[in-house]
């Protein structure tokens, strides 16, 4: 990867197209379409010059609800290209939710396709939209909801010159909201580019790669590991409607797909699948990120599939990747995701904020380029967010050895509190993980009279397993012992995960104690 990336969107996509020309960029399976570099700039192009004939000011919000697909590449890298903020709606988010986000974002377009027309319809109709309007009112609000139109509809026209400056905001991403309303992370051109050349410096990525995206574009993983991180090395990217694990390895195999990223949700599902798989020799490595993967599942994959799963660390707020473990033949560090790539990364003590030496527990922060520029109309939360120094706060507990790998410990705010005594709910997890039909784990606390708070855990067995509650409080016992091991045991169809497939342990509680 050169060192010379472009800063912003529009001239990234203009460099690529003059290097690459038709080499391949985009691929959708199936059916789909495909595009090389320059017939990615020239219907990119098409769609913000549709745009800039709708009349939407320059640095405006427009917004994008679709699902994956080269469509939906196209409908967010055109919004930046043309000079305005694109708004990722994520279409599973729920009603309000969506409604929320594009009335906080001011958006005064969204773009979508047929399948995603009536989420959107149902979005703009309901009382959330017309709430957050009159709750944000202010003289910049524009009177009238946005327009509505499917991007294969957008007026033929000439583009005009509105190029962004490295510093313009170009993407406005909302957080899962689980706590109070979703913030809406303001990421520039800057931010986004450096956060691409992240996963491009952690993982080596050059322009004879092609990844396999399976999360969702909406989502910053999805959008900034693998469209980004493909973009700034030159590389081409296979983008399929949706994650199949039945489908996964054929996607691979017959696109050639040199790397993927999934979610440790993906990855157990993967490691539990009962059908053969041969991986392709021309596959590198697969990536981890948006929640901590068990070292036992970890272990897992890698055994089964023989191909290095590189477990990494990253926040919307950082336009993805912070931290990387190493490529092969440098072994990874089971448990950690890795050392930071690309930007700064220390633990600030509790006590008093400082900077603490290896081994001391405190709290992750990042300080970098590829750091949000703050929270949209939220200038407590921005405030809130960061340290003297400008360093991100992440709420992320953690320890870094003496060779620079980090260690995540838990949450400032889910931390198990029991008789006095700090219990990371991950231990737990791990504890659970250990177990071979355990598909997903999640411990919690809740209040209780004699402790002050209890340890419970909520899990996902695979398909047909009759694992019971007893067999895992024993295994927790012999790890843990009896003060750390859950009081109970449920086990749920699926855990609540936040769009980045985060695990939401207070979701967990809430249908946990509906069973209890």
């Amino acid at each position: 990867m050169r060192d010379d990336v472009p800063l912003t969107v529009r001239a990234l996509i203009d460099e690529r197209a003059e290097a690459r020309g038709d080499d391949l960029c985009l691929l959708e399976p199936g059916p789909g379409d495909s595009l090389g570099f320059l017939q990615l700039r020239e219907r990119v192009r098409a769609i913000a010059a549709g745009i800039d004939a709708l009349g939407i000011e320059a640095g405006a919000s427009v917004a994008w609800a679709m699902g994956n697909g080269i469509e939906s590449a196209l409908a967010v890298l055109a919004i930046q290209y043309s000079g305005r903020r694109a708004v990722a709606i994520n279409l599973v988010a729920g009603r309000d939710i969506i409604a929320y986000a594009l009335a906080h974002s001011q958006s005064r377009l969204v773009l979508t396709n047929a399948p995603a027309r009536s989420i959107v319809d149902e979005a703009l109709a309901a009382q959330a939209f017309a709430q957050t309007r009159a709750e944000f009112a202010d003289d910049s609000d524009p009177d009238h909801p946005p327009v509505v139109i499917e991007l294969a509809a957008l007026p033929a026209a000439e583009l005009k010159d509105s190029a962004s400056a490295p510093s313009d905001d170009a993407l406005l991403m909302y957080t899962s909201g689980t706590t109070g309303k979703p913030k809406g992370v303001c990421l520039t051109h800057t931010n986004l580019i450096s956060g691409g050349r992240n996963t491009c410096l952690g993982h080596e990525l050059t322009e004879s790669d092609r990844g396999l995206c399976v999360l969702p574009l909406y989502h910053i993983n999805g959008l900034c590991v693998t469209l980004y991180g493909s973009l700034v090395a030159g590389a081409s990217l296979v983008v399929p409607e949706r994650f199949s694990t039945r489908g996964f390895w054929e996607l691979v195999k017959d696109h050639r797909c040199t790397w993927f990223s999934v979610v440790p949700t993906q990855v157990s599902y993967l490691l539990h699948a009962k059908e053969s798989v041969n991986v392709p020799a021309h596959v590198r490595f697969g990536r981890s990120a948006s929640a901590p993967l068990s070292p036992d599942v970890l272990e897992g994959f890698e055994q089964r599939f023989g191909l290095p799963l590189i477990e990494t660390m990253g926040l919307t707020e950082t336009a993805a990747q912070i931290t990387s473990n190493p490529m092969p033949p440098v072994p990874h560090r089971t448990g950690s995701p890795g050392r930071a790539v690309g930007c700064e990364l220390r633990i600030a003590r509790m006590d008093d904020g400082q900077s603490a030496g290896p081994g001391v527990e405190g709290e992750i922060q990042v300080r970098g380029d590829n750091v949000m520029r703050g929270y949209y109309r939220n200038t407590e939360a921005t405030d809130a967010a960061f340290a003297p120094g400008g360093w991100l706060r992440t709420g992320d507990l953690g320890r870094l050895d003496a060779d620079g790998f980090l260690y995540v410990t838990g949450r400032l705010k889910e931390l198990i509190i029991k008789g006095g005594e700090n219990i990371a709910p991950r231990e737990v997890d791990e504890a659970l993980h250990a177990h071979p039909d355990v598909l997903e784990a999640a411990a919690f606390g809740v209040a209780c009279e004699r402790y002050g708070e209890e340890v419970l855990a909520a899990v996902v067995r695979i398909p047909g397993s009759r694992l019971d509650a007893p067999t895992l409080l024993d295994l927790c016992e012999a790890r843990l012992g009896t003060f750390k091991r859950p009081r109970h045991i449920y086990f749920l169809d699926e855990l609540p995960k936040g769009p980045s497939g985060k695990i939401q342990r207070r979701h967990c509680a809430a249908l946990c104690e509906d069973l209890a």
